[in-house]
């Protein structure tokens, strides 16, 4: 099989990404190691920024968002005493959608077949050759049978576990990480959730963030140690530990009810450079790993296909090779702002182990001067929203 761009991963990022250039006449085609329903059965973020609403209008893709989706005009940090409300809209002008990425991969995947994206599902095997030549390609083994997708790019949207990332040569590649020593421990439930707009608490037995998929079904978090095992905490004990961190008001308007879905997520912190090297362009978790403090993976993904789809389409279509040159600088650019906020915002509401009175009184003073201060309100709401692509 030929291919102008084979796209390695049918996440939001690589559906999204076909959808852009197949709108724009450039042929490509998606494979995926997984199943349908595996895809659709990752739960994931559900805050999402214009550039990833803007990106869903262009296509025509976002009528279910605009009708289920949750309009956010702001969200709020609490400290165990208080709630400090961001007014994100009369700080910025805009909002945020609440509109879980399992619906963006779900209205991208529905859409394929009708607009021409070819996208292979269980595909085993797959490895990256050439990338350092005009003529890149792909193999797989589909159904015990080998299989090969020859290129004249590939898209590497293929996760932080895909093969993509690790056929960039070590002798151009820089990592940058930093582990944390906590994990998220997430339970959905289909319940009202407790509060209108998104609460990040820090209290003194950890963080807790309450927030929603729709004005009946909640996604709570708490922090718990990496030791932890999923099969020791209960409903009952999540409940009763949200119940005391996320404070008494959110307690008192909480409903309990049993799981959907529970998991604990380790956070980490992750850029790799270049996300372009030769033939191949990285975009997504194949690239960098935010925390999800700050509600930024999928919304940098978008980003980083907003960018990828532009430097390929000019490529085809205007034989330029100026934007895919730059893909890399420019994707780079706003991931390192996205991962400054959501370092911050981790630092902010966790408690850490090796914290001792200074590092508490530190956040303590950070959220003083948050709650009295339009120009840190404004920053934090700035970068909440999404910086400008």
């Amino acid at each position: 099989m030929k291919t102008q761009v084979a796209i390695i991963g049918a996440g939001p990022a690589g559906l999204l990404l076909g959808h852009l250039l197949k709108a724009e006449g450039v042929d490509c085609v998606v494979i995926e190691r997984q199943t349908p329903d595996y895809v659709l059965g990752r739960i994931r973020a559900g805050v999402l920024e214009q550039i990833t609403v803007d990106l869903m209008a262009r296509l025509g893709l976002d009528e279910r968002l605009r009708a289920e989706g949750l309009v956010e005009e702001g969200f709020n940090l609490a400290d165990g005493e208080r709630l400090i409300r961001i007014d994100v809209a009369n700080l910025t002008g805009q909002t945020v959608v609440v509109y879980g990425q399992t619906e963006i991969t779900k209205d991208l995947m529905d859409a394929a077949p009708a607009r021409g994206l070819p996208v292979i599902y269980g595909a085993e095997d797959v490895a990256v050759f050439d990338i350092e030549t005009d003529a890149p390609y792909v193999t797989y083994t589909l159904d015990g049978a080998p299989q090969r997708i020859d290129a004249r790019f590939i898209a590497g949207c293929d996760g932080f576990h895909g093969p993509s990332r690790k056929a960039i040569p070590a002798s151009v590649a820089r990592e940058y990480e930093r582990v944390y020593p906590f994990g998220w421990l997430g339970i959905l439930a289909d319940v009202p959730p407790c509060n209108h707009e998104l609460i990040y608490a820090n209290h003194q037995r950890g963080f807790a963030l309450a927030s929603m998929r729709s004005h009946t079904r909640s996604r709570y978090y708490i922090d718990v140690p990496l030791t932890e095992k999923i099969e020791d905490w209960s409903d009952d004990r999540i409940w009763d530990e949200l119940a005391i961190r996320l404070g008494p008001d959110a307690a008192a308007n909480m409903t309990r009810g049993p799981s959907i879905e529970k998991s604990i997520a380790p956070l980490r912190s992750y850029v790799f450079e270049p996300m372009r090297h030769g033939s191949l362009l990285l975009c997504g978790d194949a690239a960098h790993i935010v925390p999800p403090t700050g509600a930024k993976g999928l919304n940098l993904a978008a980003s980083d296909v907003h960018y990828a789809a532009h430097a390929l389409t000019h490529y085809f279509k205007r034989a330029d090779n100026d934007a895919i040159a730059g893909y890399s600088a420019k994707a780079l650019a706003r991931v390192w702002k996205s991962e400054r906020f959501s370092w911050t915002l981790t630092k902010l509401m966790h408690r850490f182990p090796d914290d001792g009175p200074f590092e508490r009184a530190m956040q303590v003073a950070e959220l003083d001067y948050i709650a009295s201060s339009t120009a840190a309100q404004m920053s934090i709401a700035e970068n909440y929203v999404g910086l400008p692509v």
